[in-house]
C-alpha cells in the first residue's frame, strides 16, 4: 500500500484497544464503512469466516475479538479493504481473501526466522510453505535428484516445483528448466490439431506457463523460453534424451502410464532433478489401470536418493472451499 493510500486510511480510520483482547476499527466515514462491510454486511461475514475469527458492526464500528496477533491481522485486513474500497470503489470476494492471504503470510515470515530455509525467494514474492507437507516437499526439491508427489490440486505440487526451478536456474545452478506433460486429450497425437507446434501443445501446459508467469516478469519468461533456459513439451518429446545440467518437471502424471514414467524418469543426467507430479483422482486414461504414479510411487520409495511425498485436503491451498470439496469427494469414494 503507498504512502498516499495509507494517508487517506489514516484520515478515515481509528483503532482502539479495549481489554477481553478487543480491538474497535472506527470509521469516520460511513460511505467508507458501508463498502468494507458490504451489503447486508456480507464482506464482514466472509472475512469473519475465512479468518475464524469473531467480528461485529457496531454503529460506526467494526469489533474485533481473537488473539492479539490475530487481531492485528484482521486490522491490516480491514485497512487493506478499506484501500480497496478508495481505489476501486467496490470490494469483491477475491479482494477479501487476499486481504488475509498477504498479511497471514507476513505474519507467517515474521515467525519464521528458525525456518528461513523454507522460504522460497523469487523475483516477484517469496513463497512460503503453508503445510509441514509443504515444507517437506520444497526441503525435498531441493536435497533428492528424484521427487514423486501427488494429491489433490491446489496443494501447490506444480507450483513449488517451478519456484524451486526458476530460483535454482537464476543462481546458475542449472541450465535449463523443462516442464512437460502428457497430452492425453489429443492422444498424443498432435499432428491433427490446427497451428505449429508451439500452438498444438500450450493449452495442455497452459498450468506451466501461468506458475512461471506468477513468479517472474512475462517478459523475461517469454525470452527464456525463446533462448531455450526454459522448455515446455510434451512428454511424448522426451524420449531418447538425456537431461544435464536442468531440472525437469512431469506434471500431470497421473495420465502418464508405466512406460512413460519409466522413461522420463531415466532422462536424468548429471547435475540435474526430475520431478514428477500428479493427482490420482484426476486420471483421464481410458483404461484407469495404465496410471504409472501410484506405481512409480511404490517400486521406487525405497531408495535413498528418490523422495516421496503425498499430499491430502488439508494441504490445499487454494480458496477454502477447494479443501472441503477435495475431502467430500474423498471420503465418498472411501465409503
Amino acid at each position: 500500500m503507498s504512502n498516499i493510500a495509507y494517508k487517506k486510511i489514516n484520515q478515515n480510520l481509528k483503532f482502539v484497544y479495549s481489554e477481553n483482547n478487543t480491538l474497535s476499527v472506527i470509521f469516520h466515514n460511513n460511505e467508507l464503512l458501508m463498502g468494507v462491510v458490504g451489503e447486508f454486511n456480507v464482506n464482514l461475514k466472509e472475512l469473519e469466516k475465512i479468518s475464524n475469527t469473531h467480528l461485529y458492526s457496531r454503529g460506526n464500528s467494526i469489533l474485533i475479538k481473537s488473539s492479539p496477533d490475530k487481531n492485528e491481522i484482521i486490522k491490516n485486513a480491514i485497512q487493506f479493504l478499506a484501500s480497496q474500497f478508495i481505489n476501486n470503489g467496490s470490494i469483491e470476494k477475491k479482494d477479501i481473501i487476499s486481504s488475509l492471504d498477504k498479511f497471514m503470510i507476513e505474519e507467517k515470515v515474521k515467525n519464521l526466522n528458525k525456518n528461513v530455509s523454507d522460504i522460497i525467494k523469487t523475483p516477484k514474492k517469496s513463497v512460503i510453505p503453508r503445510s509441514e507437507r509443504q515444507k517437506e516437499y520444497v526441503r525435498a526439491l531441493r536435497q533428492s535428484d528424484i521427487i514423486i508427489s501427488s494429491g489433490p490440486a491446489g496443494t501447490g505440487k506444480t507450483f513449488l516445483a517451478v519456484a524451486i526451478a526458476l530460483t535454482m536456474l537464476l543462481e546458475k545452478k542449472i541450465e535449463r528448466i523443462i516442464l512437460s506433460r502428457p497430452a492425453v486429450e489429443a492422444g498424443e497425437r498432435l499432428g491433427f490439431l490446427p497451428g505449429d507446434m508451439k500452438e498444438k501443445v500450450d493449452p495442455y501446459l497452459r498450468p506451466l506457463y501461468d506458475s512461471l508467469y506468477d513468479l517472474f516478469d512475462f517478459e523475461k519468461i517469454q525470452r527464456m523460453i525463446e533462448v531455450g533456459d526454459i522448455e515446455i513439451a510434451p512428454l511424448a518429446f522426451m524420449r531418447g534424451r538425456t537431461l544435464k545440467n536442468s531440472f525437469a518437471i512431469l506434471d500431470e502424471a497421473q495420465n502418464a502410464t508405466d512406460t512413460q514414467i519409466k522413461m522420463f524418469l531415466t532422462r536424468i543426467g548429471e547435475n540435474s532433478k526430475i520431478v514428477i507430479n500428479g493427482d490420482p483422482s484426476q486420471i483421464d486414461l481410458p483404461n484407469k489401470k495404465l496410471s504409472g504414479l501410484d506405481k512409480s510411487k511404490k517400486l521406487l520409495e525405497h531408495l535413498n536418493e528418490i523422495s516421496v511425498v503425498d499430499f491430502d485436503h488439508s494441504d490445499v491451498v487454494r480458496h477454502p472451499l477447494v479443501s472441503k470439496i477435495v475431502k467430500a469427494y474423498t471420503d465418498k469414494e472411501n465409503d
